[in-house]
């Protein structure tokens, strides 16, 4: 996998979004490279895409998007030239020359597994328009590679428009600040002041005698085009009779130039992951044919290359599959999956929410020998044996990605054991910072081979009897995953992760797909109530602000109403300086409230919290199954430290400290037949970790005198006596001991507790003396992970960190950081997981009905059954805190109580 394709955590967590218009830069480097007349032996020019494919893999270089699309026009006839037939009637016709490698630019995108979209009736523009719209309010952080100016009107924040100034090198990166140095308007201005300057590429006229700094100085003074087309008689002399002589023509090149932000498209950003799902062999086959310089090759080689061992795999054993029919998958069972040998399994079905369903199921063999079978056609001593052979541990399967198949089987009524490998699990270990372990792409990485259907590639060895497609790929999938699992295998042993994969990972499939299969109950009516309430309030709170603003009709999720409000009715303070006036994003509205206790401020913050918190309530109660449970799902393979992620609906972000947090774990309940909920977890495991890890004497005298940590920790570092320590001392420490554990700087700690960088820096300082060990242990784990290249968890889970090495300073000290806090919250992570599967093992050795429901961060719940109780706390005590040999306890606090608030500890 290419560096460009790799991402942080964090911005796995805030995907960037790359769009390019596909035919402005096409005829731009054609342009640029034209004099050069760049051409292949046979005639064929290739100026266009080398110089659109060099510009292409810079950007994905240095911008490593997580979604990509392509944007091109599909014809000059669009809704603008119904509107206006002039509209560029002044272009000339595309050069035969550069018509003739559109489709070669197609190749290569596809090649490279990124998507092109086209849209009859509308330009390029306008689909970027688009998905930049949705991708903003999803979250996203957007990059728009564009040689059209009037992208600029789409910058924002988050939205960056990368302009080409000379040929196809060197590009200007427009934010809302740069949009505004050069034209001194801001992004949403820009439209306005086009339509006045018209566009001669576009053959929109523009206003005679008036250029592009009159045009700027009127938007300026009037702040927007329909303010000046209202007050078009305050303009005064030659340039005002010019202008109001000329209004029809300037509303319509504002109708024109405004971009379209709903074309119905046929994806949307999600749909536009950056999956590695290209065809290396297909772009080196075009450069081939292009006669690309060896060096373009090697340019795009990062974008296209595997991580995974360079050794030779070997060559594909021919496979020799067969569609079984009604009866006979009892005996191929029987004669090719014994036992002495893994069986691949693939399970063609869907599933999610805990449940899930199965089509087909497909075997193979080390021999090559696979079968396919429709699970819907099973008679009953086919279902017999399948069932038989599925539960048998002792029958070795090898299977990709193997909770998903085991929840759709075990909603069919079959048990899944014996699971030896999952190629997913392994690949996640082996190269955690791939955004996707998608068995396809992994098998053309690692194995060089395709899982499309016969006749595809006549050396993959992929012929069979029948013609089923889906069946054909099914057995190519069940074959891949045992020579999946071999090369992986290698991989994990060099790195000495297979203990992490056999002893934690793979068995925590089950467990999780065990957790997920029962869910936990729900009380829908106070998720009914919870919602109205919050509704309610929102709707006080907008009332109570607008009438502290004086404003009936406030859009409280308006910025630019906001910055009126804040900064010109109420006269605050001026937050910083942003393209769009001044900022109102969270930090700086608490630093307002701070300095004014406005009380328009408190209503516009308590909406904006009740809005969330309504979104959450709103999004559990969508997720409530016909069971009246919520089965969220768990990914083993997001984060590259080895935590758990919950998603559909995500569980790990509901507020635990709030009273309205604990309002909506109320409706968190024990389900019929069990009498309470549980809940356990880990009392300061990270400060724990950081004691075990640096081995500092103080830390873990702190932690072993059974005192207070962060009271007996401040009472040190501020040098008072314990029973002297003050709240802010306490507080103040809390935030640097967990900050450190996370890389906090100097200046983050300051911003956190609200103080200078100079006293955060001493306070630093004054930690150290007192605990050198933690110091030392800090420092030398980046030297080490800048010498290697990765950290490493307790338990060998590695974390690989190129950036270390980055010429980038912000990418170098974000992998610095990175690499403080991956060992501890990695390793933290790999704790519960032990707990977790140790947790389950006593539970079915005790055979007790009790069952564990959620994992959220340091946190199990677990459903009680009745007169259970005394036993599973004895467990789940036991098991948690033996979890790992630490230098200091594993403390664990527990709960109990019929939901999931009050069993809080």
């Amino acid at each position: 996998m290419s560096p460009a394709k790799k991402t942080s955590e964090s911005t796995a967590s805030r995907p960037v979004l790359l769009l390019l218009d596909g035919h402005s830069l096409a005829y731009r480097a054609y342009y640029a490279l034209k004099e050069a007349d760049l051409r292949t032996t046979t005639g064929q020019p290739t100026g266009a895409v080398q110089g659109f494919t060099s510009m292409l893999i810079n950007t994905l270089r240095d911008e490593r998007p997580t979604h990509v699309a392509v944007a091109f026009d599909v014809s000059r006839q669009t809704f603008r030239t119904e509107k206006f037939p002039e509209y560029k009637a002044n272009r000339s016709a595309s050069p035969d020359d550069f018509k003739s490698q559109v489709g070669l630019i197609d190749e290569l995108l596809a090649g490279l597994g990124i998507t092109v979209i086209r849209k009859e009736g509308f330009e390029a523009d306008d689909v970027i328009a688009t998905l930049t719209t949705q991708a903003a309010a999803d979250g996203y952080e957007v990059r728009i590679l564009t040689g059209d100016r009037d992208s600029l009107q789409l910058v924002t924040e988050n939205v960056t428009v990368l302009y080409p100034k000379r040929g196809v090198s060197d590009l200007s990166r427009f934010t809302p600040a740069a949009v505004e140095e050069k034209y001194e308007l801001t992004p949403q201005q820009y439209p306005d002041f086009a339509a006045l300057r018209g566009d001669p590429s576009d053959n929109l006229p523009n206003i005679p005698g008036v250029g592009e700094k009159t045009a700027a100085k009127w938007i300026r003074e009037f702040g927007s085009l329909t303010e000046l087309i209202e007050r078009a008689d305050e303009v005064k002399g030659k340039a005002g009779e010019t202008l109001r002589a000329h209004l029809e023509q300037v509303r319509l090149n504002r109708e024109l130039t405004e971009l379209i932000k709903d074309v119905p498209l046929p994806a949307g950003p999600p749909d536009l992951a950056w999956a590695s799902e290209g065809n290396p062999e297909a772009v080196y086959q075009l450069f081939d044919t292009l006669e690309f310089s060896r060096s373009m090759r090697d340019r795009v080689a990062p974008l296209l290359a595997s991580d995974a061992d360079d050794s030779p795999v070997g060559e594909a054993v021919a496979l020799q599959g067969q569609v079984l029919e009604v009866g006979q998958l009892a005996d191929w069972l029987a004669a090719n999956a014994t036992g002495e040998g893994a069986t691949g399994v693939s399970v063609h079905g869907s599933w999610g929410r805990g449940t899930g369903d199965v089509s087909g199921l497909a075997f193979a063999t080390a021999d090559g020998t696979a079968a396919y079978v429709d699970a819907t056609q099973l008679d009953p001593a086919d279902e017999t044996a399948l069932a038989a052979w599925l539960a048998d541990p002792a029958r070795q399967k090898i299977l990709h990605d193997a909770k998903g198949p085991s929840l759709a089987l075990a909603a069919r009524g079959f048990t899944l054991a014996g699971v030896a490998a999952d190629t997913a699990l392994e690949a996640y270990l082996a190269q955690s910072g791939r955004r996707s372990f998608d068995l396809e792409p992994l098998a053309e990485e690692v194995l060089g081979r395709r899982l499309s259907p016969a006749g595809a590639d006549e050396n993959q060895g992929t012929l069979f009897a029948d013609e089923d497609a889906e069946a054909e790929r099914q057995m190519a999938a069940a074959h891949a995953v045992l020579d999946l699992a071999d090369a992986l295998r290698g991989k994990l042993a060099e790195t000495g992760a297979e203990q992490l994969l056999t002893d934690i990972e793979l068995p925590l499939v089950g467990v999780l797909a065990e957790m997920e299969q029962v869910g936990i109950a729900i009380d829908e009516r106070l998720f009914q109530d919870l919602e109205k309430g919050f509704s309610g309030e929102a709707a006080k709170e907008v009332d109570a602000a607008r009438a502290e603003a004086g404003v009936e009709t406030l859009n409280l999720g308006s910025p630019k109403q906001l910055q009126e409000v804040l900064f010109e009715n109420l006269g605050m303070p001026k937050t910083k300086k942003i393209k769009t006036g001044y900022t109102t994003d969270a930090d700086s509205l608490a630093w307002l409230q701070a300095q004014t206790q406005h009380p328009f401020l408190d209503h516009l913050l308590r909406w904006r919290e009740v809005n969330r918190l309504k979104t959450v309530v709103e999004g559990l109660s969508k997720s409530v199954s016909p069971d009246t449970r919520i089965h969220t799902t768990y990914n083993q393979m997001i984060a590259a430290t080895g935590r758990l992620s919950s998603v559909d609906p995500n569980l790990q972000n509901i507020p635990i400290r709030t009273l309205e947090g604990q309002q909506i774990r109320k409706a968190f309940i024990a389900g019929p037949g069990y009498e309470s909920l549980m809940t356990a977890d880990y009392s300061q495991i990270e400060m724990r970790i950081m004691a075990h890890l640096s081995e500092d004497a103080g830390l873990i005298e702190a932690f072993t005198s059974g005192e207070d940590l962060h009271n007996t920790v401040a009472a040190k570092v501020f040098d008072v006596e314990a029973t002297a320590v003050e709240p802010e001392h306490r507080r103040r420490i809390k935030a640097m001991s967990y900050g450190l554990a996370y890389g906090l700087s100097a200046f983050g700690l300051s911003q956190q507790l609200g103080i200078e960088t100079g006293e955060a820096a001493k306070m630093m300082e004054d930690y150290f003396q007192r605990f050198g060990g933690v110091r030392d242990y800090l420092h030398d784990l980046v030297v080490q992970a800048r010498a290697t290249g990765y950290t490493e968890t307790m338990f060998g889970r590695r974390r690989y960190l190129p950036d270390l090495a980055s010429d980038n300073r912000q990418r170098r000290e974000m992998a610095e950081r990175m690499a403080l806090n991956a060992p501890i919250q990695g390793s933290a992570a790999d704790i519960i997981k032990v707990a977790m599967i140790r947790v389950r093992e006593g539970l079915r050795e005790q055979q007790l009905k009790s069952r564990m429901l959620l994992q959220v961060h340091d946190e199990l719940v677990l459903e009680i059954a009745p007169g259970e109780a005394p036993r599973v706390e004895e467990l789940v005590r036991r098991e948690m805190g033996s979890a790992a040999e630490l230098r200091v306890p594993l403390d664990v606090s527990v709960g109990m109580a019929e939901n999931w608030a009050d069993a809080a500890h």
